[in-house]
């Protein structure tokens, strides 16, 4: 897998630069996830993929009422497996992989749209682009026979859907945008890139433009170019979006990541920002990329409280599903792992 992984990171939309900050590159991420994946973090991880594993559904899907059948969940579920070393088809949790893979190909469209309809009002365009990155680390992994077409599709469907202003929205339109919606957009297409598929640069420069103009002065971003107060879920997201659009060290990033810090979370302080999970699965991939003592104070405050916040049965829980928290809690625990491209530095 590290060859694989080595591969695909040559062909990144990042560029070739000087990429990392040195603080980044004091430490491997071997040594770190040694370091930093303790006893304790990797029994929950084992228990949470276990739990998705467990109620997978027969065609691959994930979800419970509403959201069942969801496609972001889905992939979410597929990117937690994969974030502990299974590819499709290989590894302890290949046939889940592989499987939700396969429901992923049943529910895309002609057009490129991956999206199961009945869960179509909890934001579309959400599931396409989760959906979307997803399919791409696995087709970068496997060069699957019948991904490549499908792919593709979903590829253009972002591209042609961008707005003018360099974002996206709900739906597969070039409506309004949203930063919330669009840093789903641009990870797909960094996936998308990573494992050979073209990505105008244009279309990636027009999102660092509308990502920029969403920062306000704090350092945190509002929704929406209309206006509004900073939130930390979605600058959580805003800083990522920069960091997958291949910005690394700028003004916008050292502010965004000094908001985020007010964040961190605290032993003995029940968290009480809404969209937990959402928030901090982008968070703590800001602070992985950002690097030295900002990445060290994060990782283990928030390890040791999903810890704390497990359920007996393995899983977390969410305003969502126990699905879709355990997806993100394993990523989360994970990412010290640097398996996948699309998480790594």
């Amino acid at each position: 897998m590290k060859a694989v992984v080595a591969t695909l990171l040559g062909l990144s939309i990042l560029g070739s630069g000087p990429a990392l900050r040195a603080d980044t590159e004091k430490r491997t991420p071997e040594k770190t996830a040694v370091e930093l994946v303790t006893p304790a973090a990797q029994s929950a991880i084992d228990r949470g993929l276990a739990y998705l594993a467990s109620i997978e559904h027969d065609d691959g899907s994930f979800g419970t009422g509403s959201y069942r059948g969801n496609v972001a969940i889905c992939a979410l579920a597929g990117l937690a497996f994969m974030s502990g070393g299974s590819t499709p088809g290989r590894g302890p949790y290949g046939r889940e992989v592989s499987r939700a893979v396969d429901y992923l190909l049943a529910n895309t469209q002609e057009s490129g749209f991956i999206n199961h309809s009945p869960t179509a009002s909890h934001g579309p365009m959400y599931g396409h682009g989760f959906a979307t990155m997803f399919l791409a680390e696995c087709y970068g992994m496997t060069q699957r026979t019948g991904l490549r077409e499908k792919l593709d599709k979903a590829v253009k469907l972002i591209i042609n859907t961008q707005n003018q202003q360099g974002g996206w929205r709900y739906q597969p339109q070039r409506m309004d945008a949203d930063i919330s919606v669009t840093i789903c957009q641009i990870m797909a297409l960094r996936s998308a890139r990573n494992a050979g598929i073209h990505v105008p640069r244009e279309t990636v420069d027009r999102c660092i433009d509308y990502v920029k103009k969403s920062q306000n002065a704090d350092g945190g971003f509002m929704y929406m170019l209309q206006g509004g107060e900073s939130a930390f879920p979605r600058s959580a997201a805003g800083v990522v979006a920069l960091y997958s659009a291949g910005i690394y060290d700028s003004p916008e990033i050292i502010k965004g990541l000094d908001y985020l810090m007010g964040f961190l979370p605290q032993k003995g302080v029940a968290s009480r920002e809404a969209y937990y999970f959402y928030g901090h699965y982008y968070a703590v991939q800001a602070m992985w990329h950002a690097g030295g003592e900002r990445w060290d104070r994060w990782y283990k405050a928030m390890r040791d409280e999903l810890v704390d916040r497990q359920l007996k049965d393995g899983s977390w829980t969410s305003e969502i599903t126990p699905d879709y928290a355990t997806a993100m809690a394993c990523i989360i625990l994970q990412t010290p792992n640097n398996y996948l491209p699309i998480f790594q530095r």
